[in-house]
């Protein structure tokens, strides 16, 4: 479900993975496999640089 969110705020802010994951600091591999639930556990400071970046709340984001 995170993953979902993620991309869906990324999407409606027209970024691409590749320039999400710039602004935070990670690989676009690394943010497809977030997206897709393939690595669904990152690190607290990822969870915040994104949430950053996209302008979501840490609740929004981590919320299941």
């Amino acid at each position: 479900m995170t993953g979902q969110r993620i991309k869906t705020a990324r999407i409606e802010q027209h970024m691409t993975q590749r320039e999400l994951a710039e602004k935070v600091g990670i690989t676009r591999i690394a943010l497809a496999r977030i997206e897709s639930s393939e690595k669904p556990n990152m690190t607290a400071s990822t969870a915040v640089s994104i949430s950053k970046a996209l302008g979501l709340s840490l609740d929004f984001l981590l919320c299941d």
